[in-house]
């Protein structure tokens, strides 16, 4: 058969159109197919094709495009299956078409150039080489120009050079015909890229090498980054940049460029060389611009039970956030209104590449998806024209165009059947929030029973892991996990994770201040505003005696002022200074002023840092002061030249508004506030006083159950009680108290509506856009 191919070819060397012409003959003959070569070939010892072989090659025409015949004929070249044996058994087989399909022309390539990748400086060699009736010639082209002086098999440049690089063919002649081998890709890498490689360029053939290694950078935002990687080779390596593990579109080049307009995190890239992989160093690229906190706690409700940890959590979690660079507003018993221009005032700190985070504690529910804060003067029942809609900040973050928004909600999550609106808010699909929730959907939030001043379960755990260095998610499953091992709250409350956040963002990322001068100079403006304290002063009085005032902040609306007597004249028996005359706006009682101790006054967190032996009164509620802070301090002194009679010198202080009160907080709510994007069926001048009363009341507790006279409950817990003659009748049993909705004891008269009944509603209900868009995770 001199018309056939060369009879020792293996056929896993026969041309694509070859293969795919003798498969579709054997695909579509019934009697003399590929099940009858089958059974022919397993004749053979050498092949070696069993049952199993063959079902496994019935099986290929259940995939799309899929062929039986070419499954066995792979087989078959593995087993070391030569064209003559295949030409033979297809004559056995008495399938003429096929053995046609293996007659051939005057010309075959068999050996085609592959591709490489090397360092300049080295030789380069591709070869080819092809068989024929007759002589074959060589001819290689760099693209579509033909290589000089380049007509054998093997082309060879020494030293191979950076301009070398690129695309090589070689064109056989046999007589009147000519084939084209495969396309070459040829890779140089640069010499002078790297300060280490090796002397020999055979140790490289056949084994991956990498020779050039992206390098770390740090970044301002609108610059370009531009990193760079090179493996040396054969076959040529292929290449996939990684961003956090993810890969990047069309990142599949030596060199990459990322125009940088939004804080990067760490990268990792890698290459691959078909079954081997190889990955470079990770490189961290940090581009971040500012962190920004608001945290609100309320506690001193008006019309609901009132709350103790929420004082205690926003001051822990200020001073952990503080150390890791925010900038943190923290305020307490805000009104709605107070409530909206703090959000409006912290949204004016973000922009574009900021970190923004919200912790609210307080009273709070869950509608429809939607989560709801409780200002303090909240009426009785509230609904959602009262409340603050979290997913309504959302909505304005985005705006802003933040790169990360962390909202920590410390509160109860149950439904409130007293509201039956549903917020319209429409937020983008972004790949940069967080959800903390302390308790499940349709859960209570618990506080601890205390005599003293204690976290609430959620921040008990939070404040220990907040300043690890690991991606925000990682931390909340932390916490997570610590909350699911606390007996006392152990199935009743857990941590809900809501995130779809895409890279690897932490807390701990330290800040690189953005290009914008005047950007930066505005937010360190702004945030000043609401914390910037009164100097200390010394005040002189005609008697002799030196006063110092001193000032401190417990939270950005709650000032503490402490007199020191610095100087005390010898004719003086008794020497005391103490302030007064404040304004009503701050409804301060006279009988925690002027203390000796920091606790006396109220002072329980910020004690340890204030001097000793002062008197010490404590402001708050700094947020509803409309005019500058004016007060007096009154000197009295005792001479025993005038038996001891009292005598009085006084000076009049201003201090201009301090902290949170240049803020203005007090104001009326602005026309574009966080109540414009949550769209409600009424207004809170138009929302009904009172609703329909449940058939049941709700009784929200930690779970241990006993009963016991009302005389007998334990100092260390408080119980929620029946309303007399309100719904659900008579109080005979008593729960000891762990929620966050109601800690303190609560007692109704028969005419007066009880807080609204927060219970589950189907979770169909709860689906909303913004949900659906997250991922959810339960821990």
């Amino acid at each position: 058969m001199s018309d056939s191919v060369d009879r020792s070819t293996k056929i896993s060397l026969l041309k694509e159109p070859v293969v795919k012409r003798v498969c579709d003959a054997l695909d579509k003959s019934s009697d003399r197919g590929w099940r009858r070569l089958g059974e022919i070939v397993g004749g053979e010892r050498r092949l070696r094709v069993s049952s199993n072989d063959m079902e496994m090659c019935s099986l290929k025409v259940l995939e799309l495009e899929g062929s039986p015949s070419r499954m066995l004929l792979r087989l078959m070249g593995e087993r070391g299956c030569t064209t003559g044996h295949l030409m033979d058994y297809l004559v056995t087989l008495g399938n003429t078409e096929a053995v046609q399909c293996l007659k051939t022309s005057a010309l075959q390539i068999l050996i085609q150039p592959q591709s490489l990748a090397l360092i300049s400086g080295h030789n380069l060699r591709l070869s080819c080489h092809a068989v024929g009736k007759s002589p074959v010639q060589y001819q290689w082209f760099k693209r579509h120009e033909e290589v000089p002086n380049c007509s054998s098999p093997d082309l060879v440049i020494s030293p191979v050079h950076l301009k070398d690089a690129g695309f090589y063919i070689c064109r056989v002649n046999c007589g009147d015909t000519f084939e084209f081998s495969k396309w070459a890709q040829v890779d140089v890498l640069n010499q002078k890229s790297f300060n280490w490689m090796y002397q020999s360029y055979h140790s490289l053939e056949g084994r991956l090498k990498l020779a050039i290694q992206p390098q770390s950078q740090q970044l301002h935002v609108g610059e370009a980054l531009q990193l760079e990687c090179g493996a040396v080779g054969r076959p040529i390596p292929r290449y996939q940049w990684h961003r956090n593990g993810v890969p990047i579109l069309n990142g599949t080049k030596r060199k990459l460029m990322v125009r940088v307009t939004l804080t990067k995190k760490p990268f990792l890239f890698g290459n691959y060389f078909f079954s081997e992989r190889m990955w470079t160093n990770e490189v961290d690229v940090v581009i971040a611009t500012d962190k920004v906190a608001l945290l609100i706690g309320n506690l001193s409700y008006r019309n609901h039970p009132q709350l103790k940890a929420p004082m205690v959590d926003v001051y822990d979690l200020t001073n952990l956030l503080r150390q890791l660079n925010f900038k943190v507003v923290s305020l307490l018993d805000l009104t709605e209104s107070e409530m909206r221009n703090a959000v409006d005032e912290f949204l004016l700190l973000l922009h574009k590449g900021v970190y923004g985070l919200l912790y609210y504690a307080g009273h709070g529910y869950e509608n429809y998806g939607n989560s709801f804060m409780v200002p303090v003067d909240a009426p009785n029942p509230y609904r959602s024209a009262n409340c603050l809609c979290v997913q309504s900040i959302l909505k304005l973050m985005q705006e802003k165009e933040t790169d990360l928004n962390v909202f920590l909600l410390d509160m109860c999550r149950k439904r409130n059947f007293h509201d039956d609106s549903t917020p319209n808010v429409v937020l983008r699909v972004t790949a940069n929030i967080v959800f903390g929730y302390a308790t499940c959907q349709d859960a209570e939030a618990f506080e601890l029973s205390s005599s003293g001043f204690t976290n609430g379960v959620f921040v008990k755990f939070l404040k220990k892991r907040l300043l690890d260095n690991e991606k925000i998610t990682v931390v909340l499953d932390r916490v997570a996990e610590d909350m699911g091992q606390f007996d006392a709250t152990k199935g009743k409350q857990a941590l809900e994770i809501r995130s779809s956040l895409s890279e690897r963002r932490a807390l701990t990322d330290p800040i690189q201040p953005c290009d914008s001068a005047d950007l930066a100079h505005a937010d360190s403006r702004q945030w000043a505003k609401a914390h910037e304290l009164p100097e200390s002063m010394s005040l002189d009085f005609d008697c002799g005696a030196q006063i110092k005032l001193g000032f401190a902040a417990e939270f950005s609306n709650v000032l503490v002022i402490y007199t020191h007597i610095v100087k005390k004249p010898e004719d003086m028996s008794f020497c005391q200074a103490h302030v007064t005359d404040f304004s009503q706006e701050l409804d301060v009682d006279p009988k925690e002023m002027n203390r000796e101790t920091p606790e006396e006054t109220g002072i329980y967190l910020l004690s340890s840092s204030l001097p000793q032996h002062c008197l010490y009164t404590r402001l708050s509620s700094l947020q509803k002061l409309r005019e500058e802070l004016v007060f007096t301090v009154c000197l009295q002194v005792t001479f025993p030249a005038m038996d001891d009679d009292p005598v009085h010198w006084t000076k009049s202080i201003n201090i201009g508004k301090p902290l949170i009160a240049r803020l203005d907080l007090h104001r009326a709510m602005r026309r574009n506030s966080c109540l414009q994007t949550c769209l409600m069926p009424h207004s809170p001048s138009h929302s009904p006083c009172h609703s329909p009363r449940p058939e049941h009341c709700l009784h929200l507790h930690h779970g241990l159950y006993q009963a016991q006279d009302h005389s007998r409950l334990s100092p260390l817990h408080h119980a929620y009680e029946h309303p007399q003659g309100a719904v659900g009748g008579s109080g005979d049993s008593y729960y000891e108290n762990l929620s966050r909705c109601h800690t303190a004891s609560l007692s109704s008269s028969p005419g007066r509506p009880s807080i609204p009944i927060e219970a589950s509603d189907d979770i169909n209900e709860l689906q909303t856009v913004f949900i659906n868009s997250l991922q959810l995770q339960q821990p």
